[in-house]
């Protein structure tokens, strides 16, 4: 009896919090279910009281049989010195109380009744017009309707619709698709406040160079390896941006910056991608894309930005407001950063959490993008139908847009990284303390030694050969005994054993690392291998699903430096040749260089095209191709060309006579057009005329009277989507324009065609940007 008078008691309890969940008062927000609980809490609240007053009835029945069941038998007469009738009194009193209870519960339950049917009255003229809304027959809002219907079948599937209001009525379903979203037309019968004029926005913060990072590192937060490797980099070369800081900001003269607002979404650290790079910082996996990061956040923080940093979705939801539920719907607010920066794990994830809102905010992100995107891979229509399509495409976002560690397409932005720069007296002591037959290996993984016994034979012969190969108990067997393993070194030991060194040797991978550049910049010559045919998607597993063919560009371990530094720093040699590749290095043991670091590389050289980037590049506002000769009318007479045949007669310059110049970056005076040989790309094309292919110029040439300019015959000329046009194929005198502006491209050849190439000027030691961008 005590035991069923307990559950009877502890029933009470349990339905008294329910009702009270019921009738508690929720704020819109509280809960992704709370418009659809207040939507249906009347009936709800109602059906409850009456099964707790139910439940109560049946427990007093229960209780009372159980005492008739009592009075009925001789049990209690013989046990009542064990069990006397005092300690059934709380029983009673307790079956007292739950029997007021029950009264109570009954009685609320009328007057709850009388005050829902009251309720329901009132509000029959509003639900009546709720209920008889009418999908408007708008040609300016043509998927209206669809969507209404989708949303009849599916308002449910994600709990964000009922945060918005939607509760299944037709009226709730055109408020969110004229409110929330934009498909349907405004609805008449909705109240408005009067319009007034909104008040001018106040004038932007200038952005001001900062003088100390400590409040970098703390923005950057704890918790992974990941990140206290990257607070390390920037404390070690907080001094450097300092000084680079200082020079950019007497070489920009008071020049104004607003201050941006900018999230930093570093999404392969998040839990969610995996994160299968933190747990491996200490176990020598890869660091590149960490000291990438490190180095653009140092960037953007010293250029006087304001910056969020987030490594966990969580966080990325909260600054973005991303509303509760499955990420149909936008955001509960406009974006309040002016720019994101992000990698191909966080902008998954963006995707698929901001709803409609990504599609409108995507012109304010940046990819960090290590191999690059190109264009026919980026274009989902085009992957699709053209056999481009791989995990990391399809986005259909400017190329621009993404953005690389190294400069191999044009494409891309270049973002880059810094490396260690060192004043004279290093550079003068690096060079007194160098041993010449010693010899650094590049590959912290055992696996890169695998098969390289002869060429590490060979080096044997001349040089002492030292590895930085990580290893937890025993030494990797593929190391052979004669080389000097020093596991993994901290990133400050291992610029100490560089600085020793003659020689950094590379064995094919990884492919364009950072490591290369800080060995050069600390005074070693850097042998690698020439891959012949060149790597690329197309024959090599390591290209194959990434969104870039690098076709024929990918001739070495590490392009940029084989192109852009070269010999006496850069040797790049046929290691399959035992003969060549020992000559090589006799002769580097033989060659003195000095450290040497491209200028793009350094700090300064960093922040001054970051600079640029941020104050020129704007995907939010397109500019639109020429017509094609379909879409034009017969009165429409085209502008004459801005473009002039140069001097020589060997290409096309922008014109001095064509009156003003559209505003444009880099600035059209640069723009020079060549028409490359059917076996070339344009990166090649203007790489050969010691220029640099510039995509945002493909606009200027994309026109029939280009051709004509430049005596190419025409038969007939066609728009279409392609990303090798504007082209030609001269065996038949057929003329391509390009259809598509989003696969304007500077990679990519067919020997059927010779392509119309824009081209413009650099910077020396900058190639992302041109003489008069800065």
């Amino acid at each position: 009896r005590i035991f069923v008078l307990g559950i009877g008691f502890f029933t009470l309890c349990f339905l008294m919090t329910s009702l009270g969940g019921q009738f508690s008062a929720k704020r819109l927000g509280d809960s992704p279910f709370t418009i659809r609980t207040e939507v249906m809490g009347a009936l709800e609240s109602r059906g409850v009281l009456r099964r707790m007053s139910d439940m109560l009835e049946m427990l007093m029945k229960r209780m009372d049989i159980l005492a008739r069941l009592e009075n009925s038998t001789d049990f209690h007469k013989g046990d009542e010195a064990r069990f006397p009738l005092d300690r059934f009194q709380p029983a009673a009193g307790l079956m007292e109380r739950i029997q007021a209870i029950a009264q109570n519960v009954s009685d609320i339950a009328i007057k709850v009744d009388q005050i829902l049917r009251n309720s329901l009255l009132n509000g029959k003229v509003m639900e009546g017009r709720r209920d008889q809304c009418e999908v408007p027959r708008d040609p300016k809002y043509p998927d209206c309707a669809g969507k209404v219907e989708w949303m009849r079948a599916r308002w449910t599937s994600d709990p964000c619709y009922a945060f918005f209001g939607v509760d299944g009525t037709e009226c709730s379903f055109l408020i969110y698709l004229s409110e929330v979203e934009w498909f349907c037309p405004p609805l008449p019968w909705r109240n408005r406040t009067v319009a007034v004029p909104s008040p001018p926005p106040p004038p932007r913060v200038q952005a001001a160079f900062r003088r100390d990072l400590a409040r970098l590192l703390e923005l950057i937060g704890t918790g992974k390896e990941s990140l206290s490797f990257m607070k390390k980099r920037i404390r070690h070369l907080a001094q450097q941006w300092l000084r680079a800081a200082w020079r950019l900001e007497q070489k920009l003269a008071g020049r104004q910056r607003d201050q941006k607002h900018i999230l930093i979404h570093i999404g392969f650290l998040t839990e969610e991608s995996g994160d299968v790079f933190s747990p491996r910082v200490l176990k020598g996996g890869p660091l590149g894309e960490m000291v990438q990061w490190a180095d653009i956040l140092a960037a953007l923080f010293m250029l006087g930005h304001s910056l969020r940093v987030t490594v966990s979705l969580k966080e990325l939801q909260s600054h973005l407001g991303v509303p509760p539920g499955r990420g149909n719907c936008p955001l509960t607010s406009p974006l309040p950063f002016d720019l994101i920066y992000t990698d191909y794990h966080g902008l998954q994830q963006m995707k698929q959490h901001m709803g409609l809102s990504f599609k409108k905010y995507r012109c304010r992100v940046r990819v960090i993008d290590t191999f690059g995107t190109e264009p026919a891979y980026n274009h989902e229509e085009y992957a699709t139908l053209r056999g481009y399509r791989t995990n990391w495409g399809y986005w259909n976002l400017q190329p621009t847009q993404f953005m690389t560690m190294f400069p191999h397409t044009p494409d891309n932005s270049f973002m880059g990284f810094v490396s260690e720069e060192l004043n004279q007296t290093e550079r003068q002591l690096i060079k007194a303390n160098k041993v010449s037959s010693m010899a650094v290996v590049y590959g912290k993984e055992a696996s890169i030694w695998k098969g390289k016994e002869k060429f590490l034979a060979i080096l044997n012969k001349y040089m002492e050969i030292h590895g930085t190969v990580y290893y937890e108990t025993q030494r990797p067997p593929e190391v052979p005994a004669f080389v000097k393993n020093h596991g993994l070194l901290p990133q400050h030991e291992f610029q100490q054993l560089l600085r020793k060194a003659k020689l950094f040797i590379g064995f094919g991978f990884p492919y364009e690392g950072p490591a290369p550049l800080e060995a050069i910049a600390n005074g070693c010559v850097f042998l690698q291998a020439r891959f012949n045919p060149p790597h690329s998607s197309l024959n090599h597993e390591f290209f194959r699903g990434k969104p870039t063919s690098r076709e024929a560009s990918v001739s070495s371990q590490h392009p940029y430096a084989e192109d852009f530094i070269g010999k006496p720093h850069v040797w790049t040699v046929d290691y399959n040749n035992s003969e060549e590749f020992e000559a090589a290095i006799k002769t580097i043991m033989r060659t003195q260089v000095d450290p040497y670091l491209p200028y793009e590389y350094t700090s300064e050289g960093m922040l001054e095209r970051i600079h640029a980037y941020i104050q020129h590049q704007d995907f939010c506002t397109t500019s639109s191709l020429a017509p094609s000769p379909k879409t034009k009318s017969p009165a429409m007479q085209s502008p004459p060309s801005p473009l002039a045949l140069s001097p020589n007669a060997t290409h096309l310059v922008w014109s001095p006579s064509a009156g003003r110049a559209p505003q444009a970056w880099p600035p059209v005076a640069s723009l020079q057009v060549w028409v490359s040989e059917p076996q070339h790309t344009c990166t090649e094309t203007c790489r050969r005329h010691g220029l640099v292919c510039e995509p945002t110029f493909f606009r200027f040439l994309n026109k029939e009277e280009v051709f004509l300019q430049l005596s190419i015959a025409c038969d007939s000329t066609e728009y279409e989507m392609n990303h090798l046009y504007p082209a030609v194929a001269e065996n038949v005198h057929e003329c391509y324009l390009q259809k598509e502006p989003l696969l304007f491209s500077c990679a990519g050849y067919n020997t059927k065609y010779r392509r119309l190439c824009p081209c413009r000027d650099f910077r020396q030691g900058q190639v992302a940007l041109c003489r008069d961008c800065l």
